[in-house]
């Protein structure tokens, strides 16, 4: 059974799996809100996905100085 002669090196490993790199997805616009959102998800601003609101988005209230 074959073995390596020599240990690769950091660099020589590194560069070997630079095309191993996680690829960032695409984002999609909101048909409701005109905003972006990753596809095949909720929209997180409106709370819609395929055309009804599937998740309702609480409002947060602004807090008043006293």
């Amino acid at each position: 059974m074959p073995l390596p002669k020599r240990r690769f090196s950091r660099a020589r490993t590194r560069k070997k799996r630079g095309h191993k790199a996680f690829k960032l997805n695409e984002l999609s616009v909101c048909p409701q809100c005109k905003q972006q959102k990753l596809p095949h998800q909720v929209c997180p601003v409106c709370g819609y996905y395929g055309g009804r609101q599937v998740v309702e988005i609480k409002v947060k209230e602004k807090k008043k100085k006293q």
